[in-house]
């Protein structure tokens, strides 16, 4: 096949060129690697006698990781840089992408082969991995709609179609009113209580756009610390409820923007996804969902919810009762309403612990924990991180490697900062998968790692580094996490390594884990350095923090399962073609879950990327169910500690050849047992909580 090198995209040589991809490269590429994949496609169609692993699996999963390499770069562009050329192409190419997939997956012919490899001689001389893929293939062709009759299956293609605009629909929606939202404030005694820096990126925000004052968006950095900290109710108020609002029918108050609404996105999901899973003859799109996924039913997941949200109720409502007293006798509250909760939570920790999260984040210099994190992960799973070159698509991006005895093992990109443009949250995505090429070669596996931290902003005439709260870098532990599931794999068949092929509510478990290092003593001390004086975290502040570490977690723990239970049950058996609406089943599950139950404008499904075009639809109790998981995991390293160990020491090189090293060549199960000896355990996530287990 020819290959156009010319075009950026269709460059494999070597790493994704970001300075020269440009909107009018992707369609040439996107249509020739759909219609080269399509020739292999055909080849492989035509009957033999003998199918075999080399001359059937490697030549199918070569023309599509091209594919899927190419696509992945747009994708990942379309998030993080999103202008209307590119979304123009990005929508006009997502249709084809998706027919090819859906095409590939229902391709009787190659469901065919699988089953002649599978009842092969050959298929009980494979190595595990490669009879995982072949197995995982079975299943997935099934999933895909390959056993439907034709009609079904033209349908079933429509269904995808139609499924992957509207994700795309609600994303944008949600993107764009996001970026519409601009708050001015033109007298400074507005913002009251509000942190230098916080304030300071506003009044760049409004001088970028050409007004004097301070304004405020609804990227995360800039909207809650506003919730946090504003002595200013009504400012509070403001935002809260552009915020709660965007991209519903009720954001039209402010944005007076409409077509942002995700209304009929939502209600169109939902039937479509209904639809999907009665064709392939399931219940409901639950049990689709969880087809390939640890938990065995619907059922089995909301009990496992319910079970937690009644061990956590007594300590979210005592949490609440506290909350609620404080408010009224120290900050004269009478009524709290949820723009208040933030800021009165905040200003209870503060009195109750004696210590603010302003002046923690004041010792965690973006620098400093950036090298801090790195120098965990070197020391726990013995690799050296070290600044590479490649192409970026914006200045702030860097670029590292990743090497183990002096061999290259992985690299990733680090995109740190909110921006316009930039999809919200935090996330790990891969650029390239590790495989063994045919060439005897390893393909080494490269990621994207994004967040949307403040960027560096001048403070008194000096440039100051961008300042994490706490909070931030549990969230950087946590997605580097998943970034070393992807690029510490040691399996070269790239449809298991690394991440691929590890089973949805266990992928969160290396990253949950990892969150846990962000509490060890020893590592806040490699790690935090005074944004004036240099000094490292004081043993103290420390100790007010642990003394913290649970501060509300009743709460907290309810809304994840609040979050969770309108996931499964919008997904099981909610009917989406009855009178009964979506907020309705959002209503009943917080009148039965919550203690702190937001307004009624409040419409936060309307922003639910997670579930409405992030992949975990049915799966957002992923969360709670892996971190049972990486609870348990992290007790081997306090067991070590008890024992005489450190929190960095053998176990993490257990943990890596057990966990991380394996991917999805295995079940995940088997691989939690390999590390742990035993089956997993919730005693370890309610201590972690400081809930008594029962």
């Amino acid at each position: 096949m020819s290959i156009d090198t010319s075009n950026p995209l269709l460059d494999f040589t070597g790493l994704p060129r970001f300075d020269l991809i440009r909107p009018e490269h992707v369609t040439p590429a996107i249509e020739q690697l759909i219609a080269d994949a399509r020739q292999v496609v055909q080849q492989l169609e035509v009957p033999a006698d003998k199918v075999s692993w080399d001359n059937f699996v490697v030549p199918l999963e070569e023309s599509t990781e091209r594919l899927g390499r190419a696509w992945g770069v747009v994708n990942h562009l379309n998030h993080v840089m999103d202008t209307p050329e590119l979304r123009a192409v990005y929508n006009e190419n997502q249709p084809k992408v998706t027919e090819f997939w859906t095409e590939l997956g229902q391709n009787e012919a190659l469901f065919g082969k699988y089953k002649q490899l599978h009842g092969s001689a050959e298929f009980a001389t494979l190595a595990p991995a490669r009879k995982r893929i072949v197995e995982n293939a079975l299943r997935d062709f099934r999933l895909g709609g390959a056993e439907l009759p034709e009609k079904q299956k033209q349908r079933f293609a429509e269904i995808q179609e139609q499924q992957a605009a509207l994700s795309t629909r609600f994303s944008e929606n949600v993107l764009d009113a996001t970026n519409d939202f601009k708050l001015l404030v033109e007298n400074e005694a507005e913002l009251a209580g509000l942190p230098d820096d916080v304030k300071a990126a506003a009044r760049a925000a409004a001088e970028r756009d050409g007004k004097t004052g301070w304004q405020f968006s609804l990227h995360f950095p800039s909207y809650f610390p506003v919730l946090q900290f504003a002595d200013n109710r009504e400012l509070r108020e403001k935002i809260y409820r552009a915020n709660a609002t965007k991209a519903s029918e009720m954001g039209a108050v402010f944005s007076e923007v409409e077509k942002w609404d995700n209304t009929n996105n939502i209600a169109q999901l939902l039937k479509l996804r209904d639809e999907e899973a009665k064709l392939l003859d399931f219940r409901s799109f639950a049990d689709v969902s969880l087809e390939p996924k640890m938990a065995e039913s619907p059922e089995r997941v909301i009990e496992f919810l319910e079970d937690l949200a009644r061990r956590a109720r007594p300590y979210a409502e005592k949490d609440l009762a506290e909350l609620r007293a404080f408010a009224k006798d120290e900050l004269g509250i009478e009524e709290m309403q949820a723009w208040d909760a933030t800021y009165a939570s905040e200003k209870l920790r503060e009195k109750r612990y004696a210590f603010s999260a302003q002046e923690v984040k004041e010792y965690f210099p973006e620098p400093k924990v950036v090298a801090g994190l790195f120098g965990v992960i070197s020391k726990l799973f013995g690799v050296r991180i070290a600044p590479d070159e490649a192409p970026v698509w914006h200045p702030d991006v860097r670029f590292f490697r990743i090497e183990k005895n002096g061999q290259l093992i992985g690299q990733f990109y680090l995109d740190l900062y909110a921006r316009q443009g930039k999809g919200q949250g935090a996330w790990m995505d891969d650029a390239r998968g590790r495989r063994l090429t045919t060439g005897g070669i390893v393909q080494t596996p490269i990621a994207y790692l994004t967040c949307n931290f403040t960027p560096p902003a001048e403070v008194d005439g000096q440039m100051q580094p961008s300042l994490f709260t706490h909070d931030e870098v549990t969230t950087l532990f946590h997605e580097f996490g998943h970034g070393l599931h992807h690029m510490l794999t040691e399996v070269d068949e790239l449809s298991v390594s690394g991440i691929s092929g590890v089973e949805w509510d266990a992928v969160e478990l290396p990253s949950q884990f990892m969150e846990n290092f962000c509490w060890e003593w020893d590592v806040l001390q490699g790690m935090t350095a005074h944004v004036k004086t240099g000094e490292p975290l004081p043993r103290e502040l420390y100790e007010k923090m642990l003394a913290a570490k649970n501060f509300q977690s009743g709460m907290q723990t309810l809304r994840q399962v609040e979050f969770s239970l309108i996931d499964m049950h919008l997904h099981y058996d909610f009917d989406p073609n009855s009178q009964k609406t979506v907020q309705d089943l959002v209503d009943e599950v917080r009148s039965k879950f919550s203690v702190l139950i937001p307004p009624s404008f409040n419409r936060f499904q309307h922003s639910f990327g997670h579930i409405f075009a992030g992949g975990y639809a049915a799966g957002y109790y992923s969360y709670k169910w892996a971190e049972v998981l990486s609870a348990d995991a992290y007790a081997a390293f306090e067991e070590a500690v008890e024992a005489g160990g450190g929190a960095l020491d053998e176990t993490g090189k257990r943990f890596h050849r057990e966990i991380l090293s394996v991917g999805g060549s295995r079940p995940a199960l088997e691989s939690f047992k390999a590390f742990r000896g035993r089956e997993p355990q919730i005693d370890a996530l309610l201590r972690h909580n400081g809930m008594e287990p029962a």
